[in-house]
């Protein structure tokens, strides 16, 4: 590697490895070569190099073991969840391959607050339950209930390889139109635990989804429990200079988007 001159030298080293981590040449929890190696390759100083690591420590693309070394974080792959997508389109924009397994499909009498948050009355709504998988491991747990009306619906159809989504607007011309969205953490239960391959009681994400179709209808409630170590949240504010009460009155949310592992990067 031959030094541009005009920038230091640390940039150019963090460039560099940060380079070598994307394209592979370095895998997930791979040591890289020490501070006196990466010196004597470079020709630098482990002031130098240490001012290189450190980059890429702040920015997530390595973690360092004290007596151990430099290790390579593993990278997750970032899309989109701020717009009003199903769990195929959220893999698909991660670049993972998507898959469920049906785990509970029966009717059921709503819990209270089920019943609540479909503003349904009926005695018996349907619950589906589904493990959803990225690239063959267990990335999410579904739990939804659908209203009896659009329960029939999804009668027939294969819901390990289709989406509610997929069914209600390519059969019936039933668009999804809205979200109401709420992130809490959640211990998880035995019946969420097993499929998820974590022990009871750890900590998940919890997403709670209700979905809406024209003139408000709901069309189902939603629970879904991610393996935190599967999945983050980062989100993107931007301020308007043209605007000078923005700093008073908070920024408006350019993006709120999940970032998941990728089966390649373990």
């Amino acid at each position: 590697m031959e030094f541009e001159s005009g920038r230091p030298r640390h940039e150019q080293i963090s460039d560099w490895l940060r380079q070598h981590i994307e394209e592979g040449t370095y895998a997930s929890d791979e040591k890289l070569p020490s501070e006196k190696e990466l010196g004597d390759r470079f020709d630098v100083s482990r002031v130098t190099v240490r001012r290189a690591l450190q980059t890429l420590e702040n920015e997530d693309y390595i973690y360092r073991r004290q007596g151990l070394g430099s290790f390579v974080q593993e990278r997750r792959t970032t899309q989109g969840l701020v717009r009003l997508t199903d769990f195929a389109q959220d893999m698909a924009q991660a670049g993972l391959e998507a898959s469920s397994t049906v785990k509970h499909h029966a009717t059921e009498s709503p819990p209270a607050d089920v019943a609540v948050r479909l503003q349904t009355d009926e005695t018996k709504v349907m619950r589906l339950d589904r493990l959803r998988l990225g690239d063959g491991r267990p990335v999410a747990f579904d739990r939804t209930w659908l209203p009896m009306f659009y329960a029939q619906l999804l009668e027939g159809h294969d819901l390990e390889h289709e989406t509610i989504y997929q069914i209600l607007e390519t059969e019936y011309d039933i668009p999804v139109l809205r979200g109401r969205y709420r992130i809490t953490a959640a211990n998880a239960e035995a019946a969420v635990a097993d499929p998820l391959g974590v022990n009871e009681g750890e900590a998940l994400l919890l997403i709670e989804r209700l979905s809406l179709t024209e003139g408000d209808k709901r069309v189902y409630y939603q629970r879904r429990y991610y393996r935190s170590d599967r999945v983050a949240y980062e989100l993107e504010l931007a301020r308007d200079p043209s605007r000078p009460d923005t700093a008073e009155h908070g920024m408006p949310l350019r993006d709120f988007e999940p970032v998941f592992e990728t089966d390649s990067e373990t």
